[in-house]
């Protein structure tokens, strides 16, 4: 019996400690949220003056911070961007490189062929200068519409 009734006052007196924990703790978390709150809005003001509004309250030196904190992001923006820049050219590079090697394998399959024929039909060609080569003058007059082949 003696045990039992020892075990209660120490689940009492626990409970009891329980609560004041739980109160603690809840003033605690209070403290907490509020100290969040004046933060936020901290940060908020802090926003709208460096987008540019709400500066009239501002002193020189205020402004003057402001300037210098936009200058630093400015720069860290900058420094982002050629960074991005760099990455971006060394990929493009690497993929002509690949392109280029893909041309290449390509080109021995294909024999060695050259890139540019400068005639597919050569006798068309000749044939069309010796038509024309029968007249000595030269055309010089101007024509409006689809070309055609003219010999004199």
């Amino acid at each position: 019996m003696q045990n039992t009734i020892e075990r209660y006052r120490i689940d009492a007196k626990q409970g009891y400690t329980d609560r004041i924990d739980e109160e603690l703790y809840k003033e605690q978390l209070r403290y907490e949220s509020e100290n969040m709150a004046r933060k936020i809005e901290i940060i908020k003001m802090s926003q709208r003056k460096l987008l540019g509004k709400d500066l009239d309250p501002c002193s020189s030196e205020e402004l003057q911070e402001i300037s210098r904190q936009l200058e630093i992001s400015l720069n860290n923006i900058r420094a982002r961007k050629d960074w991005l820049f760099k990455e971006q050219i060394e990929q493009l590079q690497a993929k002509e490189r690949l392109l280029l090697e893909e041309n290449a394998r390509l080109r021995k399959q294909c024999d060695a062929q050259p890139w540019l024929q400068i005639s597919t039909q050569p006798n068309q060609a000749v044939a069309y200068l010796s038509s024309c080569s029968k007249s000595s003058d030269v055309e010089t007059e101007l024509f409006i519409g689809v070309p055609q082949m003219r010999c004199l």
